[in-house]
């Protein structure tokens, strides 16, 4: 099973929608018995991480999550939740990634959000991409981006600004794109996780 959190943070239907196209058995549930259970899990989301996190501490889920040993996903909000610290904020996040979170810089010339079709470059050892053509495209949309840090596994540039658009330490996977609105790719990104 996979547990889908629910954490008042936006795009989780687009989520489900994908998992159930590959035939996942999923739940939407900020139940900790429930998540604790499942084979997977799945943190989506679009929001504001202040809000976000404020959700997750009133639930008990950021020390629940901090305490998992199943296969994680985090997707875009929820990859930048996985981190020390977020601009957004000011934000004191999950801590399970040590990067920092930042604004893409305003008044450079290029649009804010970073929103549309972008290409990674990843390292193909990563069973996260596995059947994936290095290069490929990948659907954005945000206004924060992650640090390059030893935990990136795929790094995107944007004007000239290099982000982590993917991490990973050792259950725990995030990835700053959308795969479930990155077409084929993003399907087998998802299906790459559903066998770890």
């Amino acid at each position: 099973m996979v547990a889908v959190i629910k954490y008042n943070a936006g795009n989780v239907q687009s989520v489900m929608c994908a998992l159930h196209r590959l035939g996942a058995d999923i739940v939407l549930t900020d139940d900790p018995d429930v998540i604790r259970s499942s084979d997977h899990v799945i943190f989506p989301g679009v929001g504001e991480a202040g809000s976000a996190m404020a959700y997750l501490k009133e639930h008990s889920l950021d020390v629940l999550i901090r305490s998992l040993e199943m296969p994680f996903l985090g997707i875009c909000l929820g990859m930048q939740l996985l981190s020390a610290w977020s601009e957004e904020g000011a934000t004191d996040c999950l801590d399970l990634v040590q990067l920092k979170i930042r604004l893409f810089e305003r008044g450079r010339g290029y649009k804010i959000p970073h929103m549309g079709w972008n290409t990674i470059d990843f390292s193909p050892s990563n069973p996260l991409f596995k059947g994936i053509a290095n290069g490929s495209y990948f659907y954005f949309v945000h206004s924060y981006y992650a640090e390059r840090s030893p935990y990136s596994i795929a790094c995107t540039s944007y004007d000239d600004i290099l982000f982590s658009s993917a991490i990973a330490k050792d259950n725990f996977y995030g990835v700053q794109f959308h795969p479930e609105k990155s077409g084929d790719d993003g399907l087998k990104l998802l299906s790459n996780f559903l066998e770890m």
